[in-house]
């Protein structure tokens, strides 16, 4: 099975909303940050739990865990990580970019950040979506 890394900055939602995704499509995805976070945001886990894909039990990971693993494709979720994307030992081959915004800068009250949340979601589903159908 072809391994795929999500990689952004905290790797407390965007890329854990990415490898949510690509579980329940049938990949073996992974993700990892830059800079971990030290758990994954709750408004995350509670968006993705409302289209019944738990990443509850997901935890923060360096991708310094990663640097000598082998990857079919390492998909950077946010320009930071694309900017700072280390080089890896292990092989890879193929490094795609797409930025989405990072829903923990949402104002507002809960409900308003909850809705960040839902569109950041949805568009990182039809983006995993779209990858499917060209990569696998």
């Amino acid at each position: 099975m072809k391994k795929v890394l999500f990689l952004c900055t905290g790797n407390s939602c965007r890329s854990q909303m990415a490898e949510g995704f690509a579980q329940k499509a049938g990949w073996l995805a992974l993700s990892a940050g830059t800079k971990p976070e030290n758990e994954i945001n709750p408004h995350a886990v509670k968006v993705m739990a409302e289209l019944g894909i738990d990443i509850s039990q997901h935890h923060p990971i360096s991708v310094k865990e990663y640097l000598d693993d082998d990857f079919y494709i390492v998909a950077t979720v946010c320009d930071n990580a694309r900017e700072s994307c280390p080089v890896f030992s292990g092989e890879c081959e193929t490094i795609i970019h797409r930025s989405f915004i990072d829903p923990v800068i949402a104002m507002g009250n809960n409900e308003e950040k909850l809705e960040v949340f839902r569109k950041v979601r949805d568009e990182i589903g039809e983006w995993v979506k779209k990858m499917n159908g060209e990569f696998f």
